[in-house]
């Protein structure tokens, strides 16, 4: 077993998972409990996401440019889990592994596409054993990486218990972030597809 680097004020902070799993609620909660976040706002807030999305886009070119990497050094940056195994070992990463009910996931998934008139690519089953796959194929490589500390966190514990869950990463993360005001941020009325609660 790799041994677990320690934490440190220059390690990334990644907020990883598949899509509609929590990532930008999880990006949310940082800023509010007083992490900086690495976003460009170019992806404006919209009736799926009316608390933004936290993207940046130059994340989206990482398999072929990192240098933006060096500016994310003590900073939250939102990374899909197609692209963060893609990450290079010249940083430490301290990553958040954001894990939701995938019956919940498809059928967000689904309701957001429909807003926009696109039909899903492949049946919900399908999907759902996709993203399945790809899921625990990041955690069980993430958790590998001698580069590397993980945290999953599921996303039906902060709908039950926001605040303990933003205490559990205020401590992964050994920065002394405001575990209040991170609860507070999160809105129940936004989680339309509700299987596990």
């Amino acid at each position: 077993m790799n041994p677990v680097p320690p934490a440190t004020a220059d390690s990334v902070v990644v907020i990883s998972g598949l899509p509609r799993s929590g990532t930008s609620l999880m990006m949310a909660m940082l800023q509010a409990g007083g992490l900086p976040v690495l976003t460009d706002g170019q992806r404006a807030p919209d009736v799926d996401n009316p608390n933004g999305y936290f993207e940046l886009e130059a994340v989206k070119r990482l398999r072929t440019s990192h240098t933006w990497l060096a500016e994310a050094r003590g900073k939250a940056v939102k990374i899909v889990i197609p692209l963060v195994l893609q990450l290079p070992p010249s940083f430490s990463y301290q990553i958040v592994l954001m894990e939701r009910d995938l019956d919940e996931l498809v059928a967000s998934q689904a309701a957001m596409l429909a807003r926009k008139g696109v039909p899903l690519s492949l049946p919900a089953s399908k999907l759902k054993a996709i993203f399945q796959a790809q899921f625990e194929q990041a955690r069980t490589a993430l958790t590998a990486k001698p580069d590397c500390r993980v945290l999953t966190v599921s996303h039906a514990e902060v709908l039950r218990d926001p605040g303990a869950v933003a205490t559990q990463v205020t401590a992964f993360l050994e920065r002394p972030l405001d575990a209040l005001a991170m609860a507070a941020v999160l809105d129940p009325s936004l989680y339309r597809q509700r299987k596990s609660l």
